[in-house]
């Protein structure tokens, strides 16, 4: 576990989130990024499968993907709830830290 723990979440737009940490630097994160990185049990064994080659999409899955909440889990992770559905994932901050790229900070 991690000892570098989210001091800031912000929409940065329709695409991007920022999160602050407090260590001092921030990552930017698509919620592509965010969602194709998915660590549920149900996502993670979808990755070891190879995808069927015409894949019917349900219309949350067609539609531009948003994040529609996040919610701390205990004092190590978020549960992010994507516009797709999908809401299972927990993200711990060791996992956060890893996505994402750095940005600049801001002063």
């Amino acid at each position: 576990m991690t000892s570098i723990v989210p001091s800031k979440l912000q929409l940065l737009d329709e695409t991007h989130l920022l999160i602050g940490w407090s260590d001092g630097h921030s990552r930017r994160y698509t919620f592509r990024e965010l969602r194709i990185s998915c660590p549920c049990a149900t996502c993670r064994e979808k990755r070891k499968t190879p995808a069927p080659l015409l894949r019917v999409l349900k219309a949350e899955e067609a539609a531009p993907l948003k994040i529609l909440g996040m919610k701390p889990v205990g004092n190590y992770a978020y549960s992010i709830n994507f516009s797709d559905g999908h809401d299972t994932g927990i993200y711990s901050f060791t996992t956060l830290l890893e996505l994402g790229e750095v940005v600049e900070a801001q002063t």
